[in-house]
């Protein structure tokens, strides 16, 4: 269980420095946006090809992972349902809202969580993929759709994916991960060098947004916000947790795995997101952080109930 708080200390440092280095005016204003086109056209994508081409493609098919799919998309339907016809969102809004209360930490948070709270981080492989494979190029098909950036032909919308940096680098993993293809250390190791930049780079883009912005959870869109945070925190890590364990009749470190990667806060991805469209920056921004403080006591209340 300490190891497990020691993860969250750890992250909550960096996004702490990037809040500083914003408070001071350390690196000029716009300095959020540039981080943030960093991790996304180049770090991001560097650090997910060597995560999907490291994991077993084999945990795919897991009980485990099945159970994360089914908490996603309950997650996200809820807040679709909720959102849309009972709070009025719609448009860009609506999709970003629905990606803050489903789209997982996975990368960032939830490696070296699951490294501390099970041994290892297998059972994020298939998020990952779900996530990067699926979900990113459908949400940004929408996103494109709805912001008007490109054209709306029909050969944009079936290039929209390919043309996503992100899903390139999952899908380059993929490849090398099922064909057991590794690359010369010449090519690696520059690779490695940048996907180390992802993590420590978004945190510290998300810390400098900080700078300025009203107390979390008390804006107009306190509605939308909260919606996600409880369905994200609370509703799926208590939808896996039935599941894995009354339908799939997992235990031990496979059940606490599959309910820890479903109990993950919003990932700051999503952030990055909301800032490359220019749309529900606040309520995203509030979401990662909301989620990613109610979650610290869930998953330490789950590890110590299940281990």
């Amino acid at each position: 269980m300490g190891a497990v708080l020691t993860g969250f200390a750890t992250l909550a440092v960096i996004v702490v420095l990037g809040y500083l280095l914003g408070r001071f005016e350390v690196l000029g204003k716009g300095a959020d946006l540039v981080l943030s086109r960093l991790t996304f056209f180049a770090a991001t994508p560097a650090l997910m090809f060597l995560t999907v081409a490291g994991a077993d493609v084999t945990d795919i098919f897991s009980a485990g992972a099945l159970v994360n799919v089914v908490t996603v998309v309950v997650a996200a339907l809820g807040y679709v349902v909720v959102a849309r016809f009972l709070l009025g969102r719609r448009g860009a809004e609506l999709t970003l809202g629905t990606l803050s209360a489903s789209y997982v930490n996975a990368g960032n948070l939830g490696i070296p969580i699951l490294v501390f709270a099970v041994g290892d981080a297998a059972a994020i492989a298939p998020i990952v993929l779900l996530q990067l494979l699926v979900m990113v190029p459908v949400s940004f098909t929408v996103l494109d759709l709805q912001t008007g950036r490109r054209g709306t032909s029909l050969g944009h919308v079936l290039l929209t994916p390919v043309r996503n940096p992100l899903v390139i680098g999952v899908a380059l993993g993929l490849l090398f991960s099922v064909t057991g293809w590794r690359l010369p250390d010449v090519v690696l190791a520059p690779i490695e060098l940048v996907a180390a930049m992802a993590v420590p780079t978004m945190l510290v883009a998300f810390g400098l947004s900080l700078r300025g912005a009203p107390l979390p959870g008390t804006g107009a869109g306190r509605g939308p916000l909260w919606l996600a945070v409880g369905l994200k925190t609370l509703l799926a890590p208590a939808v896996a947790y039935v599941l894995a364990w009354k339908v799939m009749g997992l235990s031990g470190p496979d059940l606490l795995g599959t309910v820890v990667v479903a109990a993950l806060p919003t990932a700051q991805n999503v952030f990055v997101y909301a800032m490359r469209y220019g749309r529900a920056v606040p309520l995203v921004r509030d979401a990662v952080l909301l989620s990613t403080l109610v979650c610290i006591p869930v998953v330490v209340a789950f590890a110590g109930a299940l281990t």
